[in-house]
């Protein structure tokens, strides 16, 4: 989760440009691999240095192609080593007769395909469907 001093940035058009053309780019290059592991699909493109509230308004450090990182989930974590990041992290969806369904994020569901950057609106969604609440 963005830091309060980050906010706003990570908010701006300008963020949300260069994040999207990086990704584009990660796409061509590599099908959108995580730049550390390889293994997975990239979830969250990373700041190699990380901002803070001095460098944050420097373009060359906060958007520029050469300080970002395309790194799956379990990467991204390992590498910020947040205290509680929870390797394996395990969300869930519902299906039609309401059983949960574990699914593991951001990592290869059963088709080969990344996992959908979406599920908390799916799981929303079905709760809803189901009366649960929301």
């Amino acid at each position: 989760m963005a830091r309060e001093f980050a906010k706003a940035f990570y908010n701006s058009k300008s963020w949300k440009k260069a994040r999207a053309a990086y990704i584009a780019q990660r796409k061509a290059i590599d099908g959108g691999m995580c730049e550390s592991c390889h293994q997975r699909p990239g979830y969250i493109v990373h700041h190699k240095i990380e901002l803070s509230p001095e460098n944050i308004n420097n373009p060359d450090i906060a958007l520029n192609y050469a300080n970002f990182k395309y790194d799956c989930h379990a990467c991204h974590n390992k590498e910020k080593k947040e205290p509680d990041a929870v390797e394996g992290l395990v969300r869930y969806e519902f299906d039609a007769a309401g059983q949960p369904i574990a699914q593991a994020p951001p990592e290869m569901n059963r088709q080969g395909q990344g996992a959908r950057p979406n599920s908390a609106y799916t799981l929303n969604t079905q709760l809803a469907r189901v009366g649960g609440v929301v």
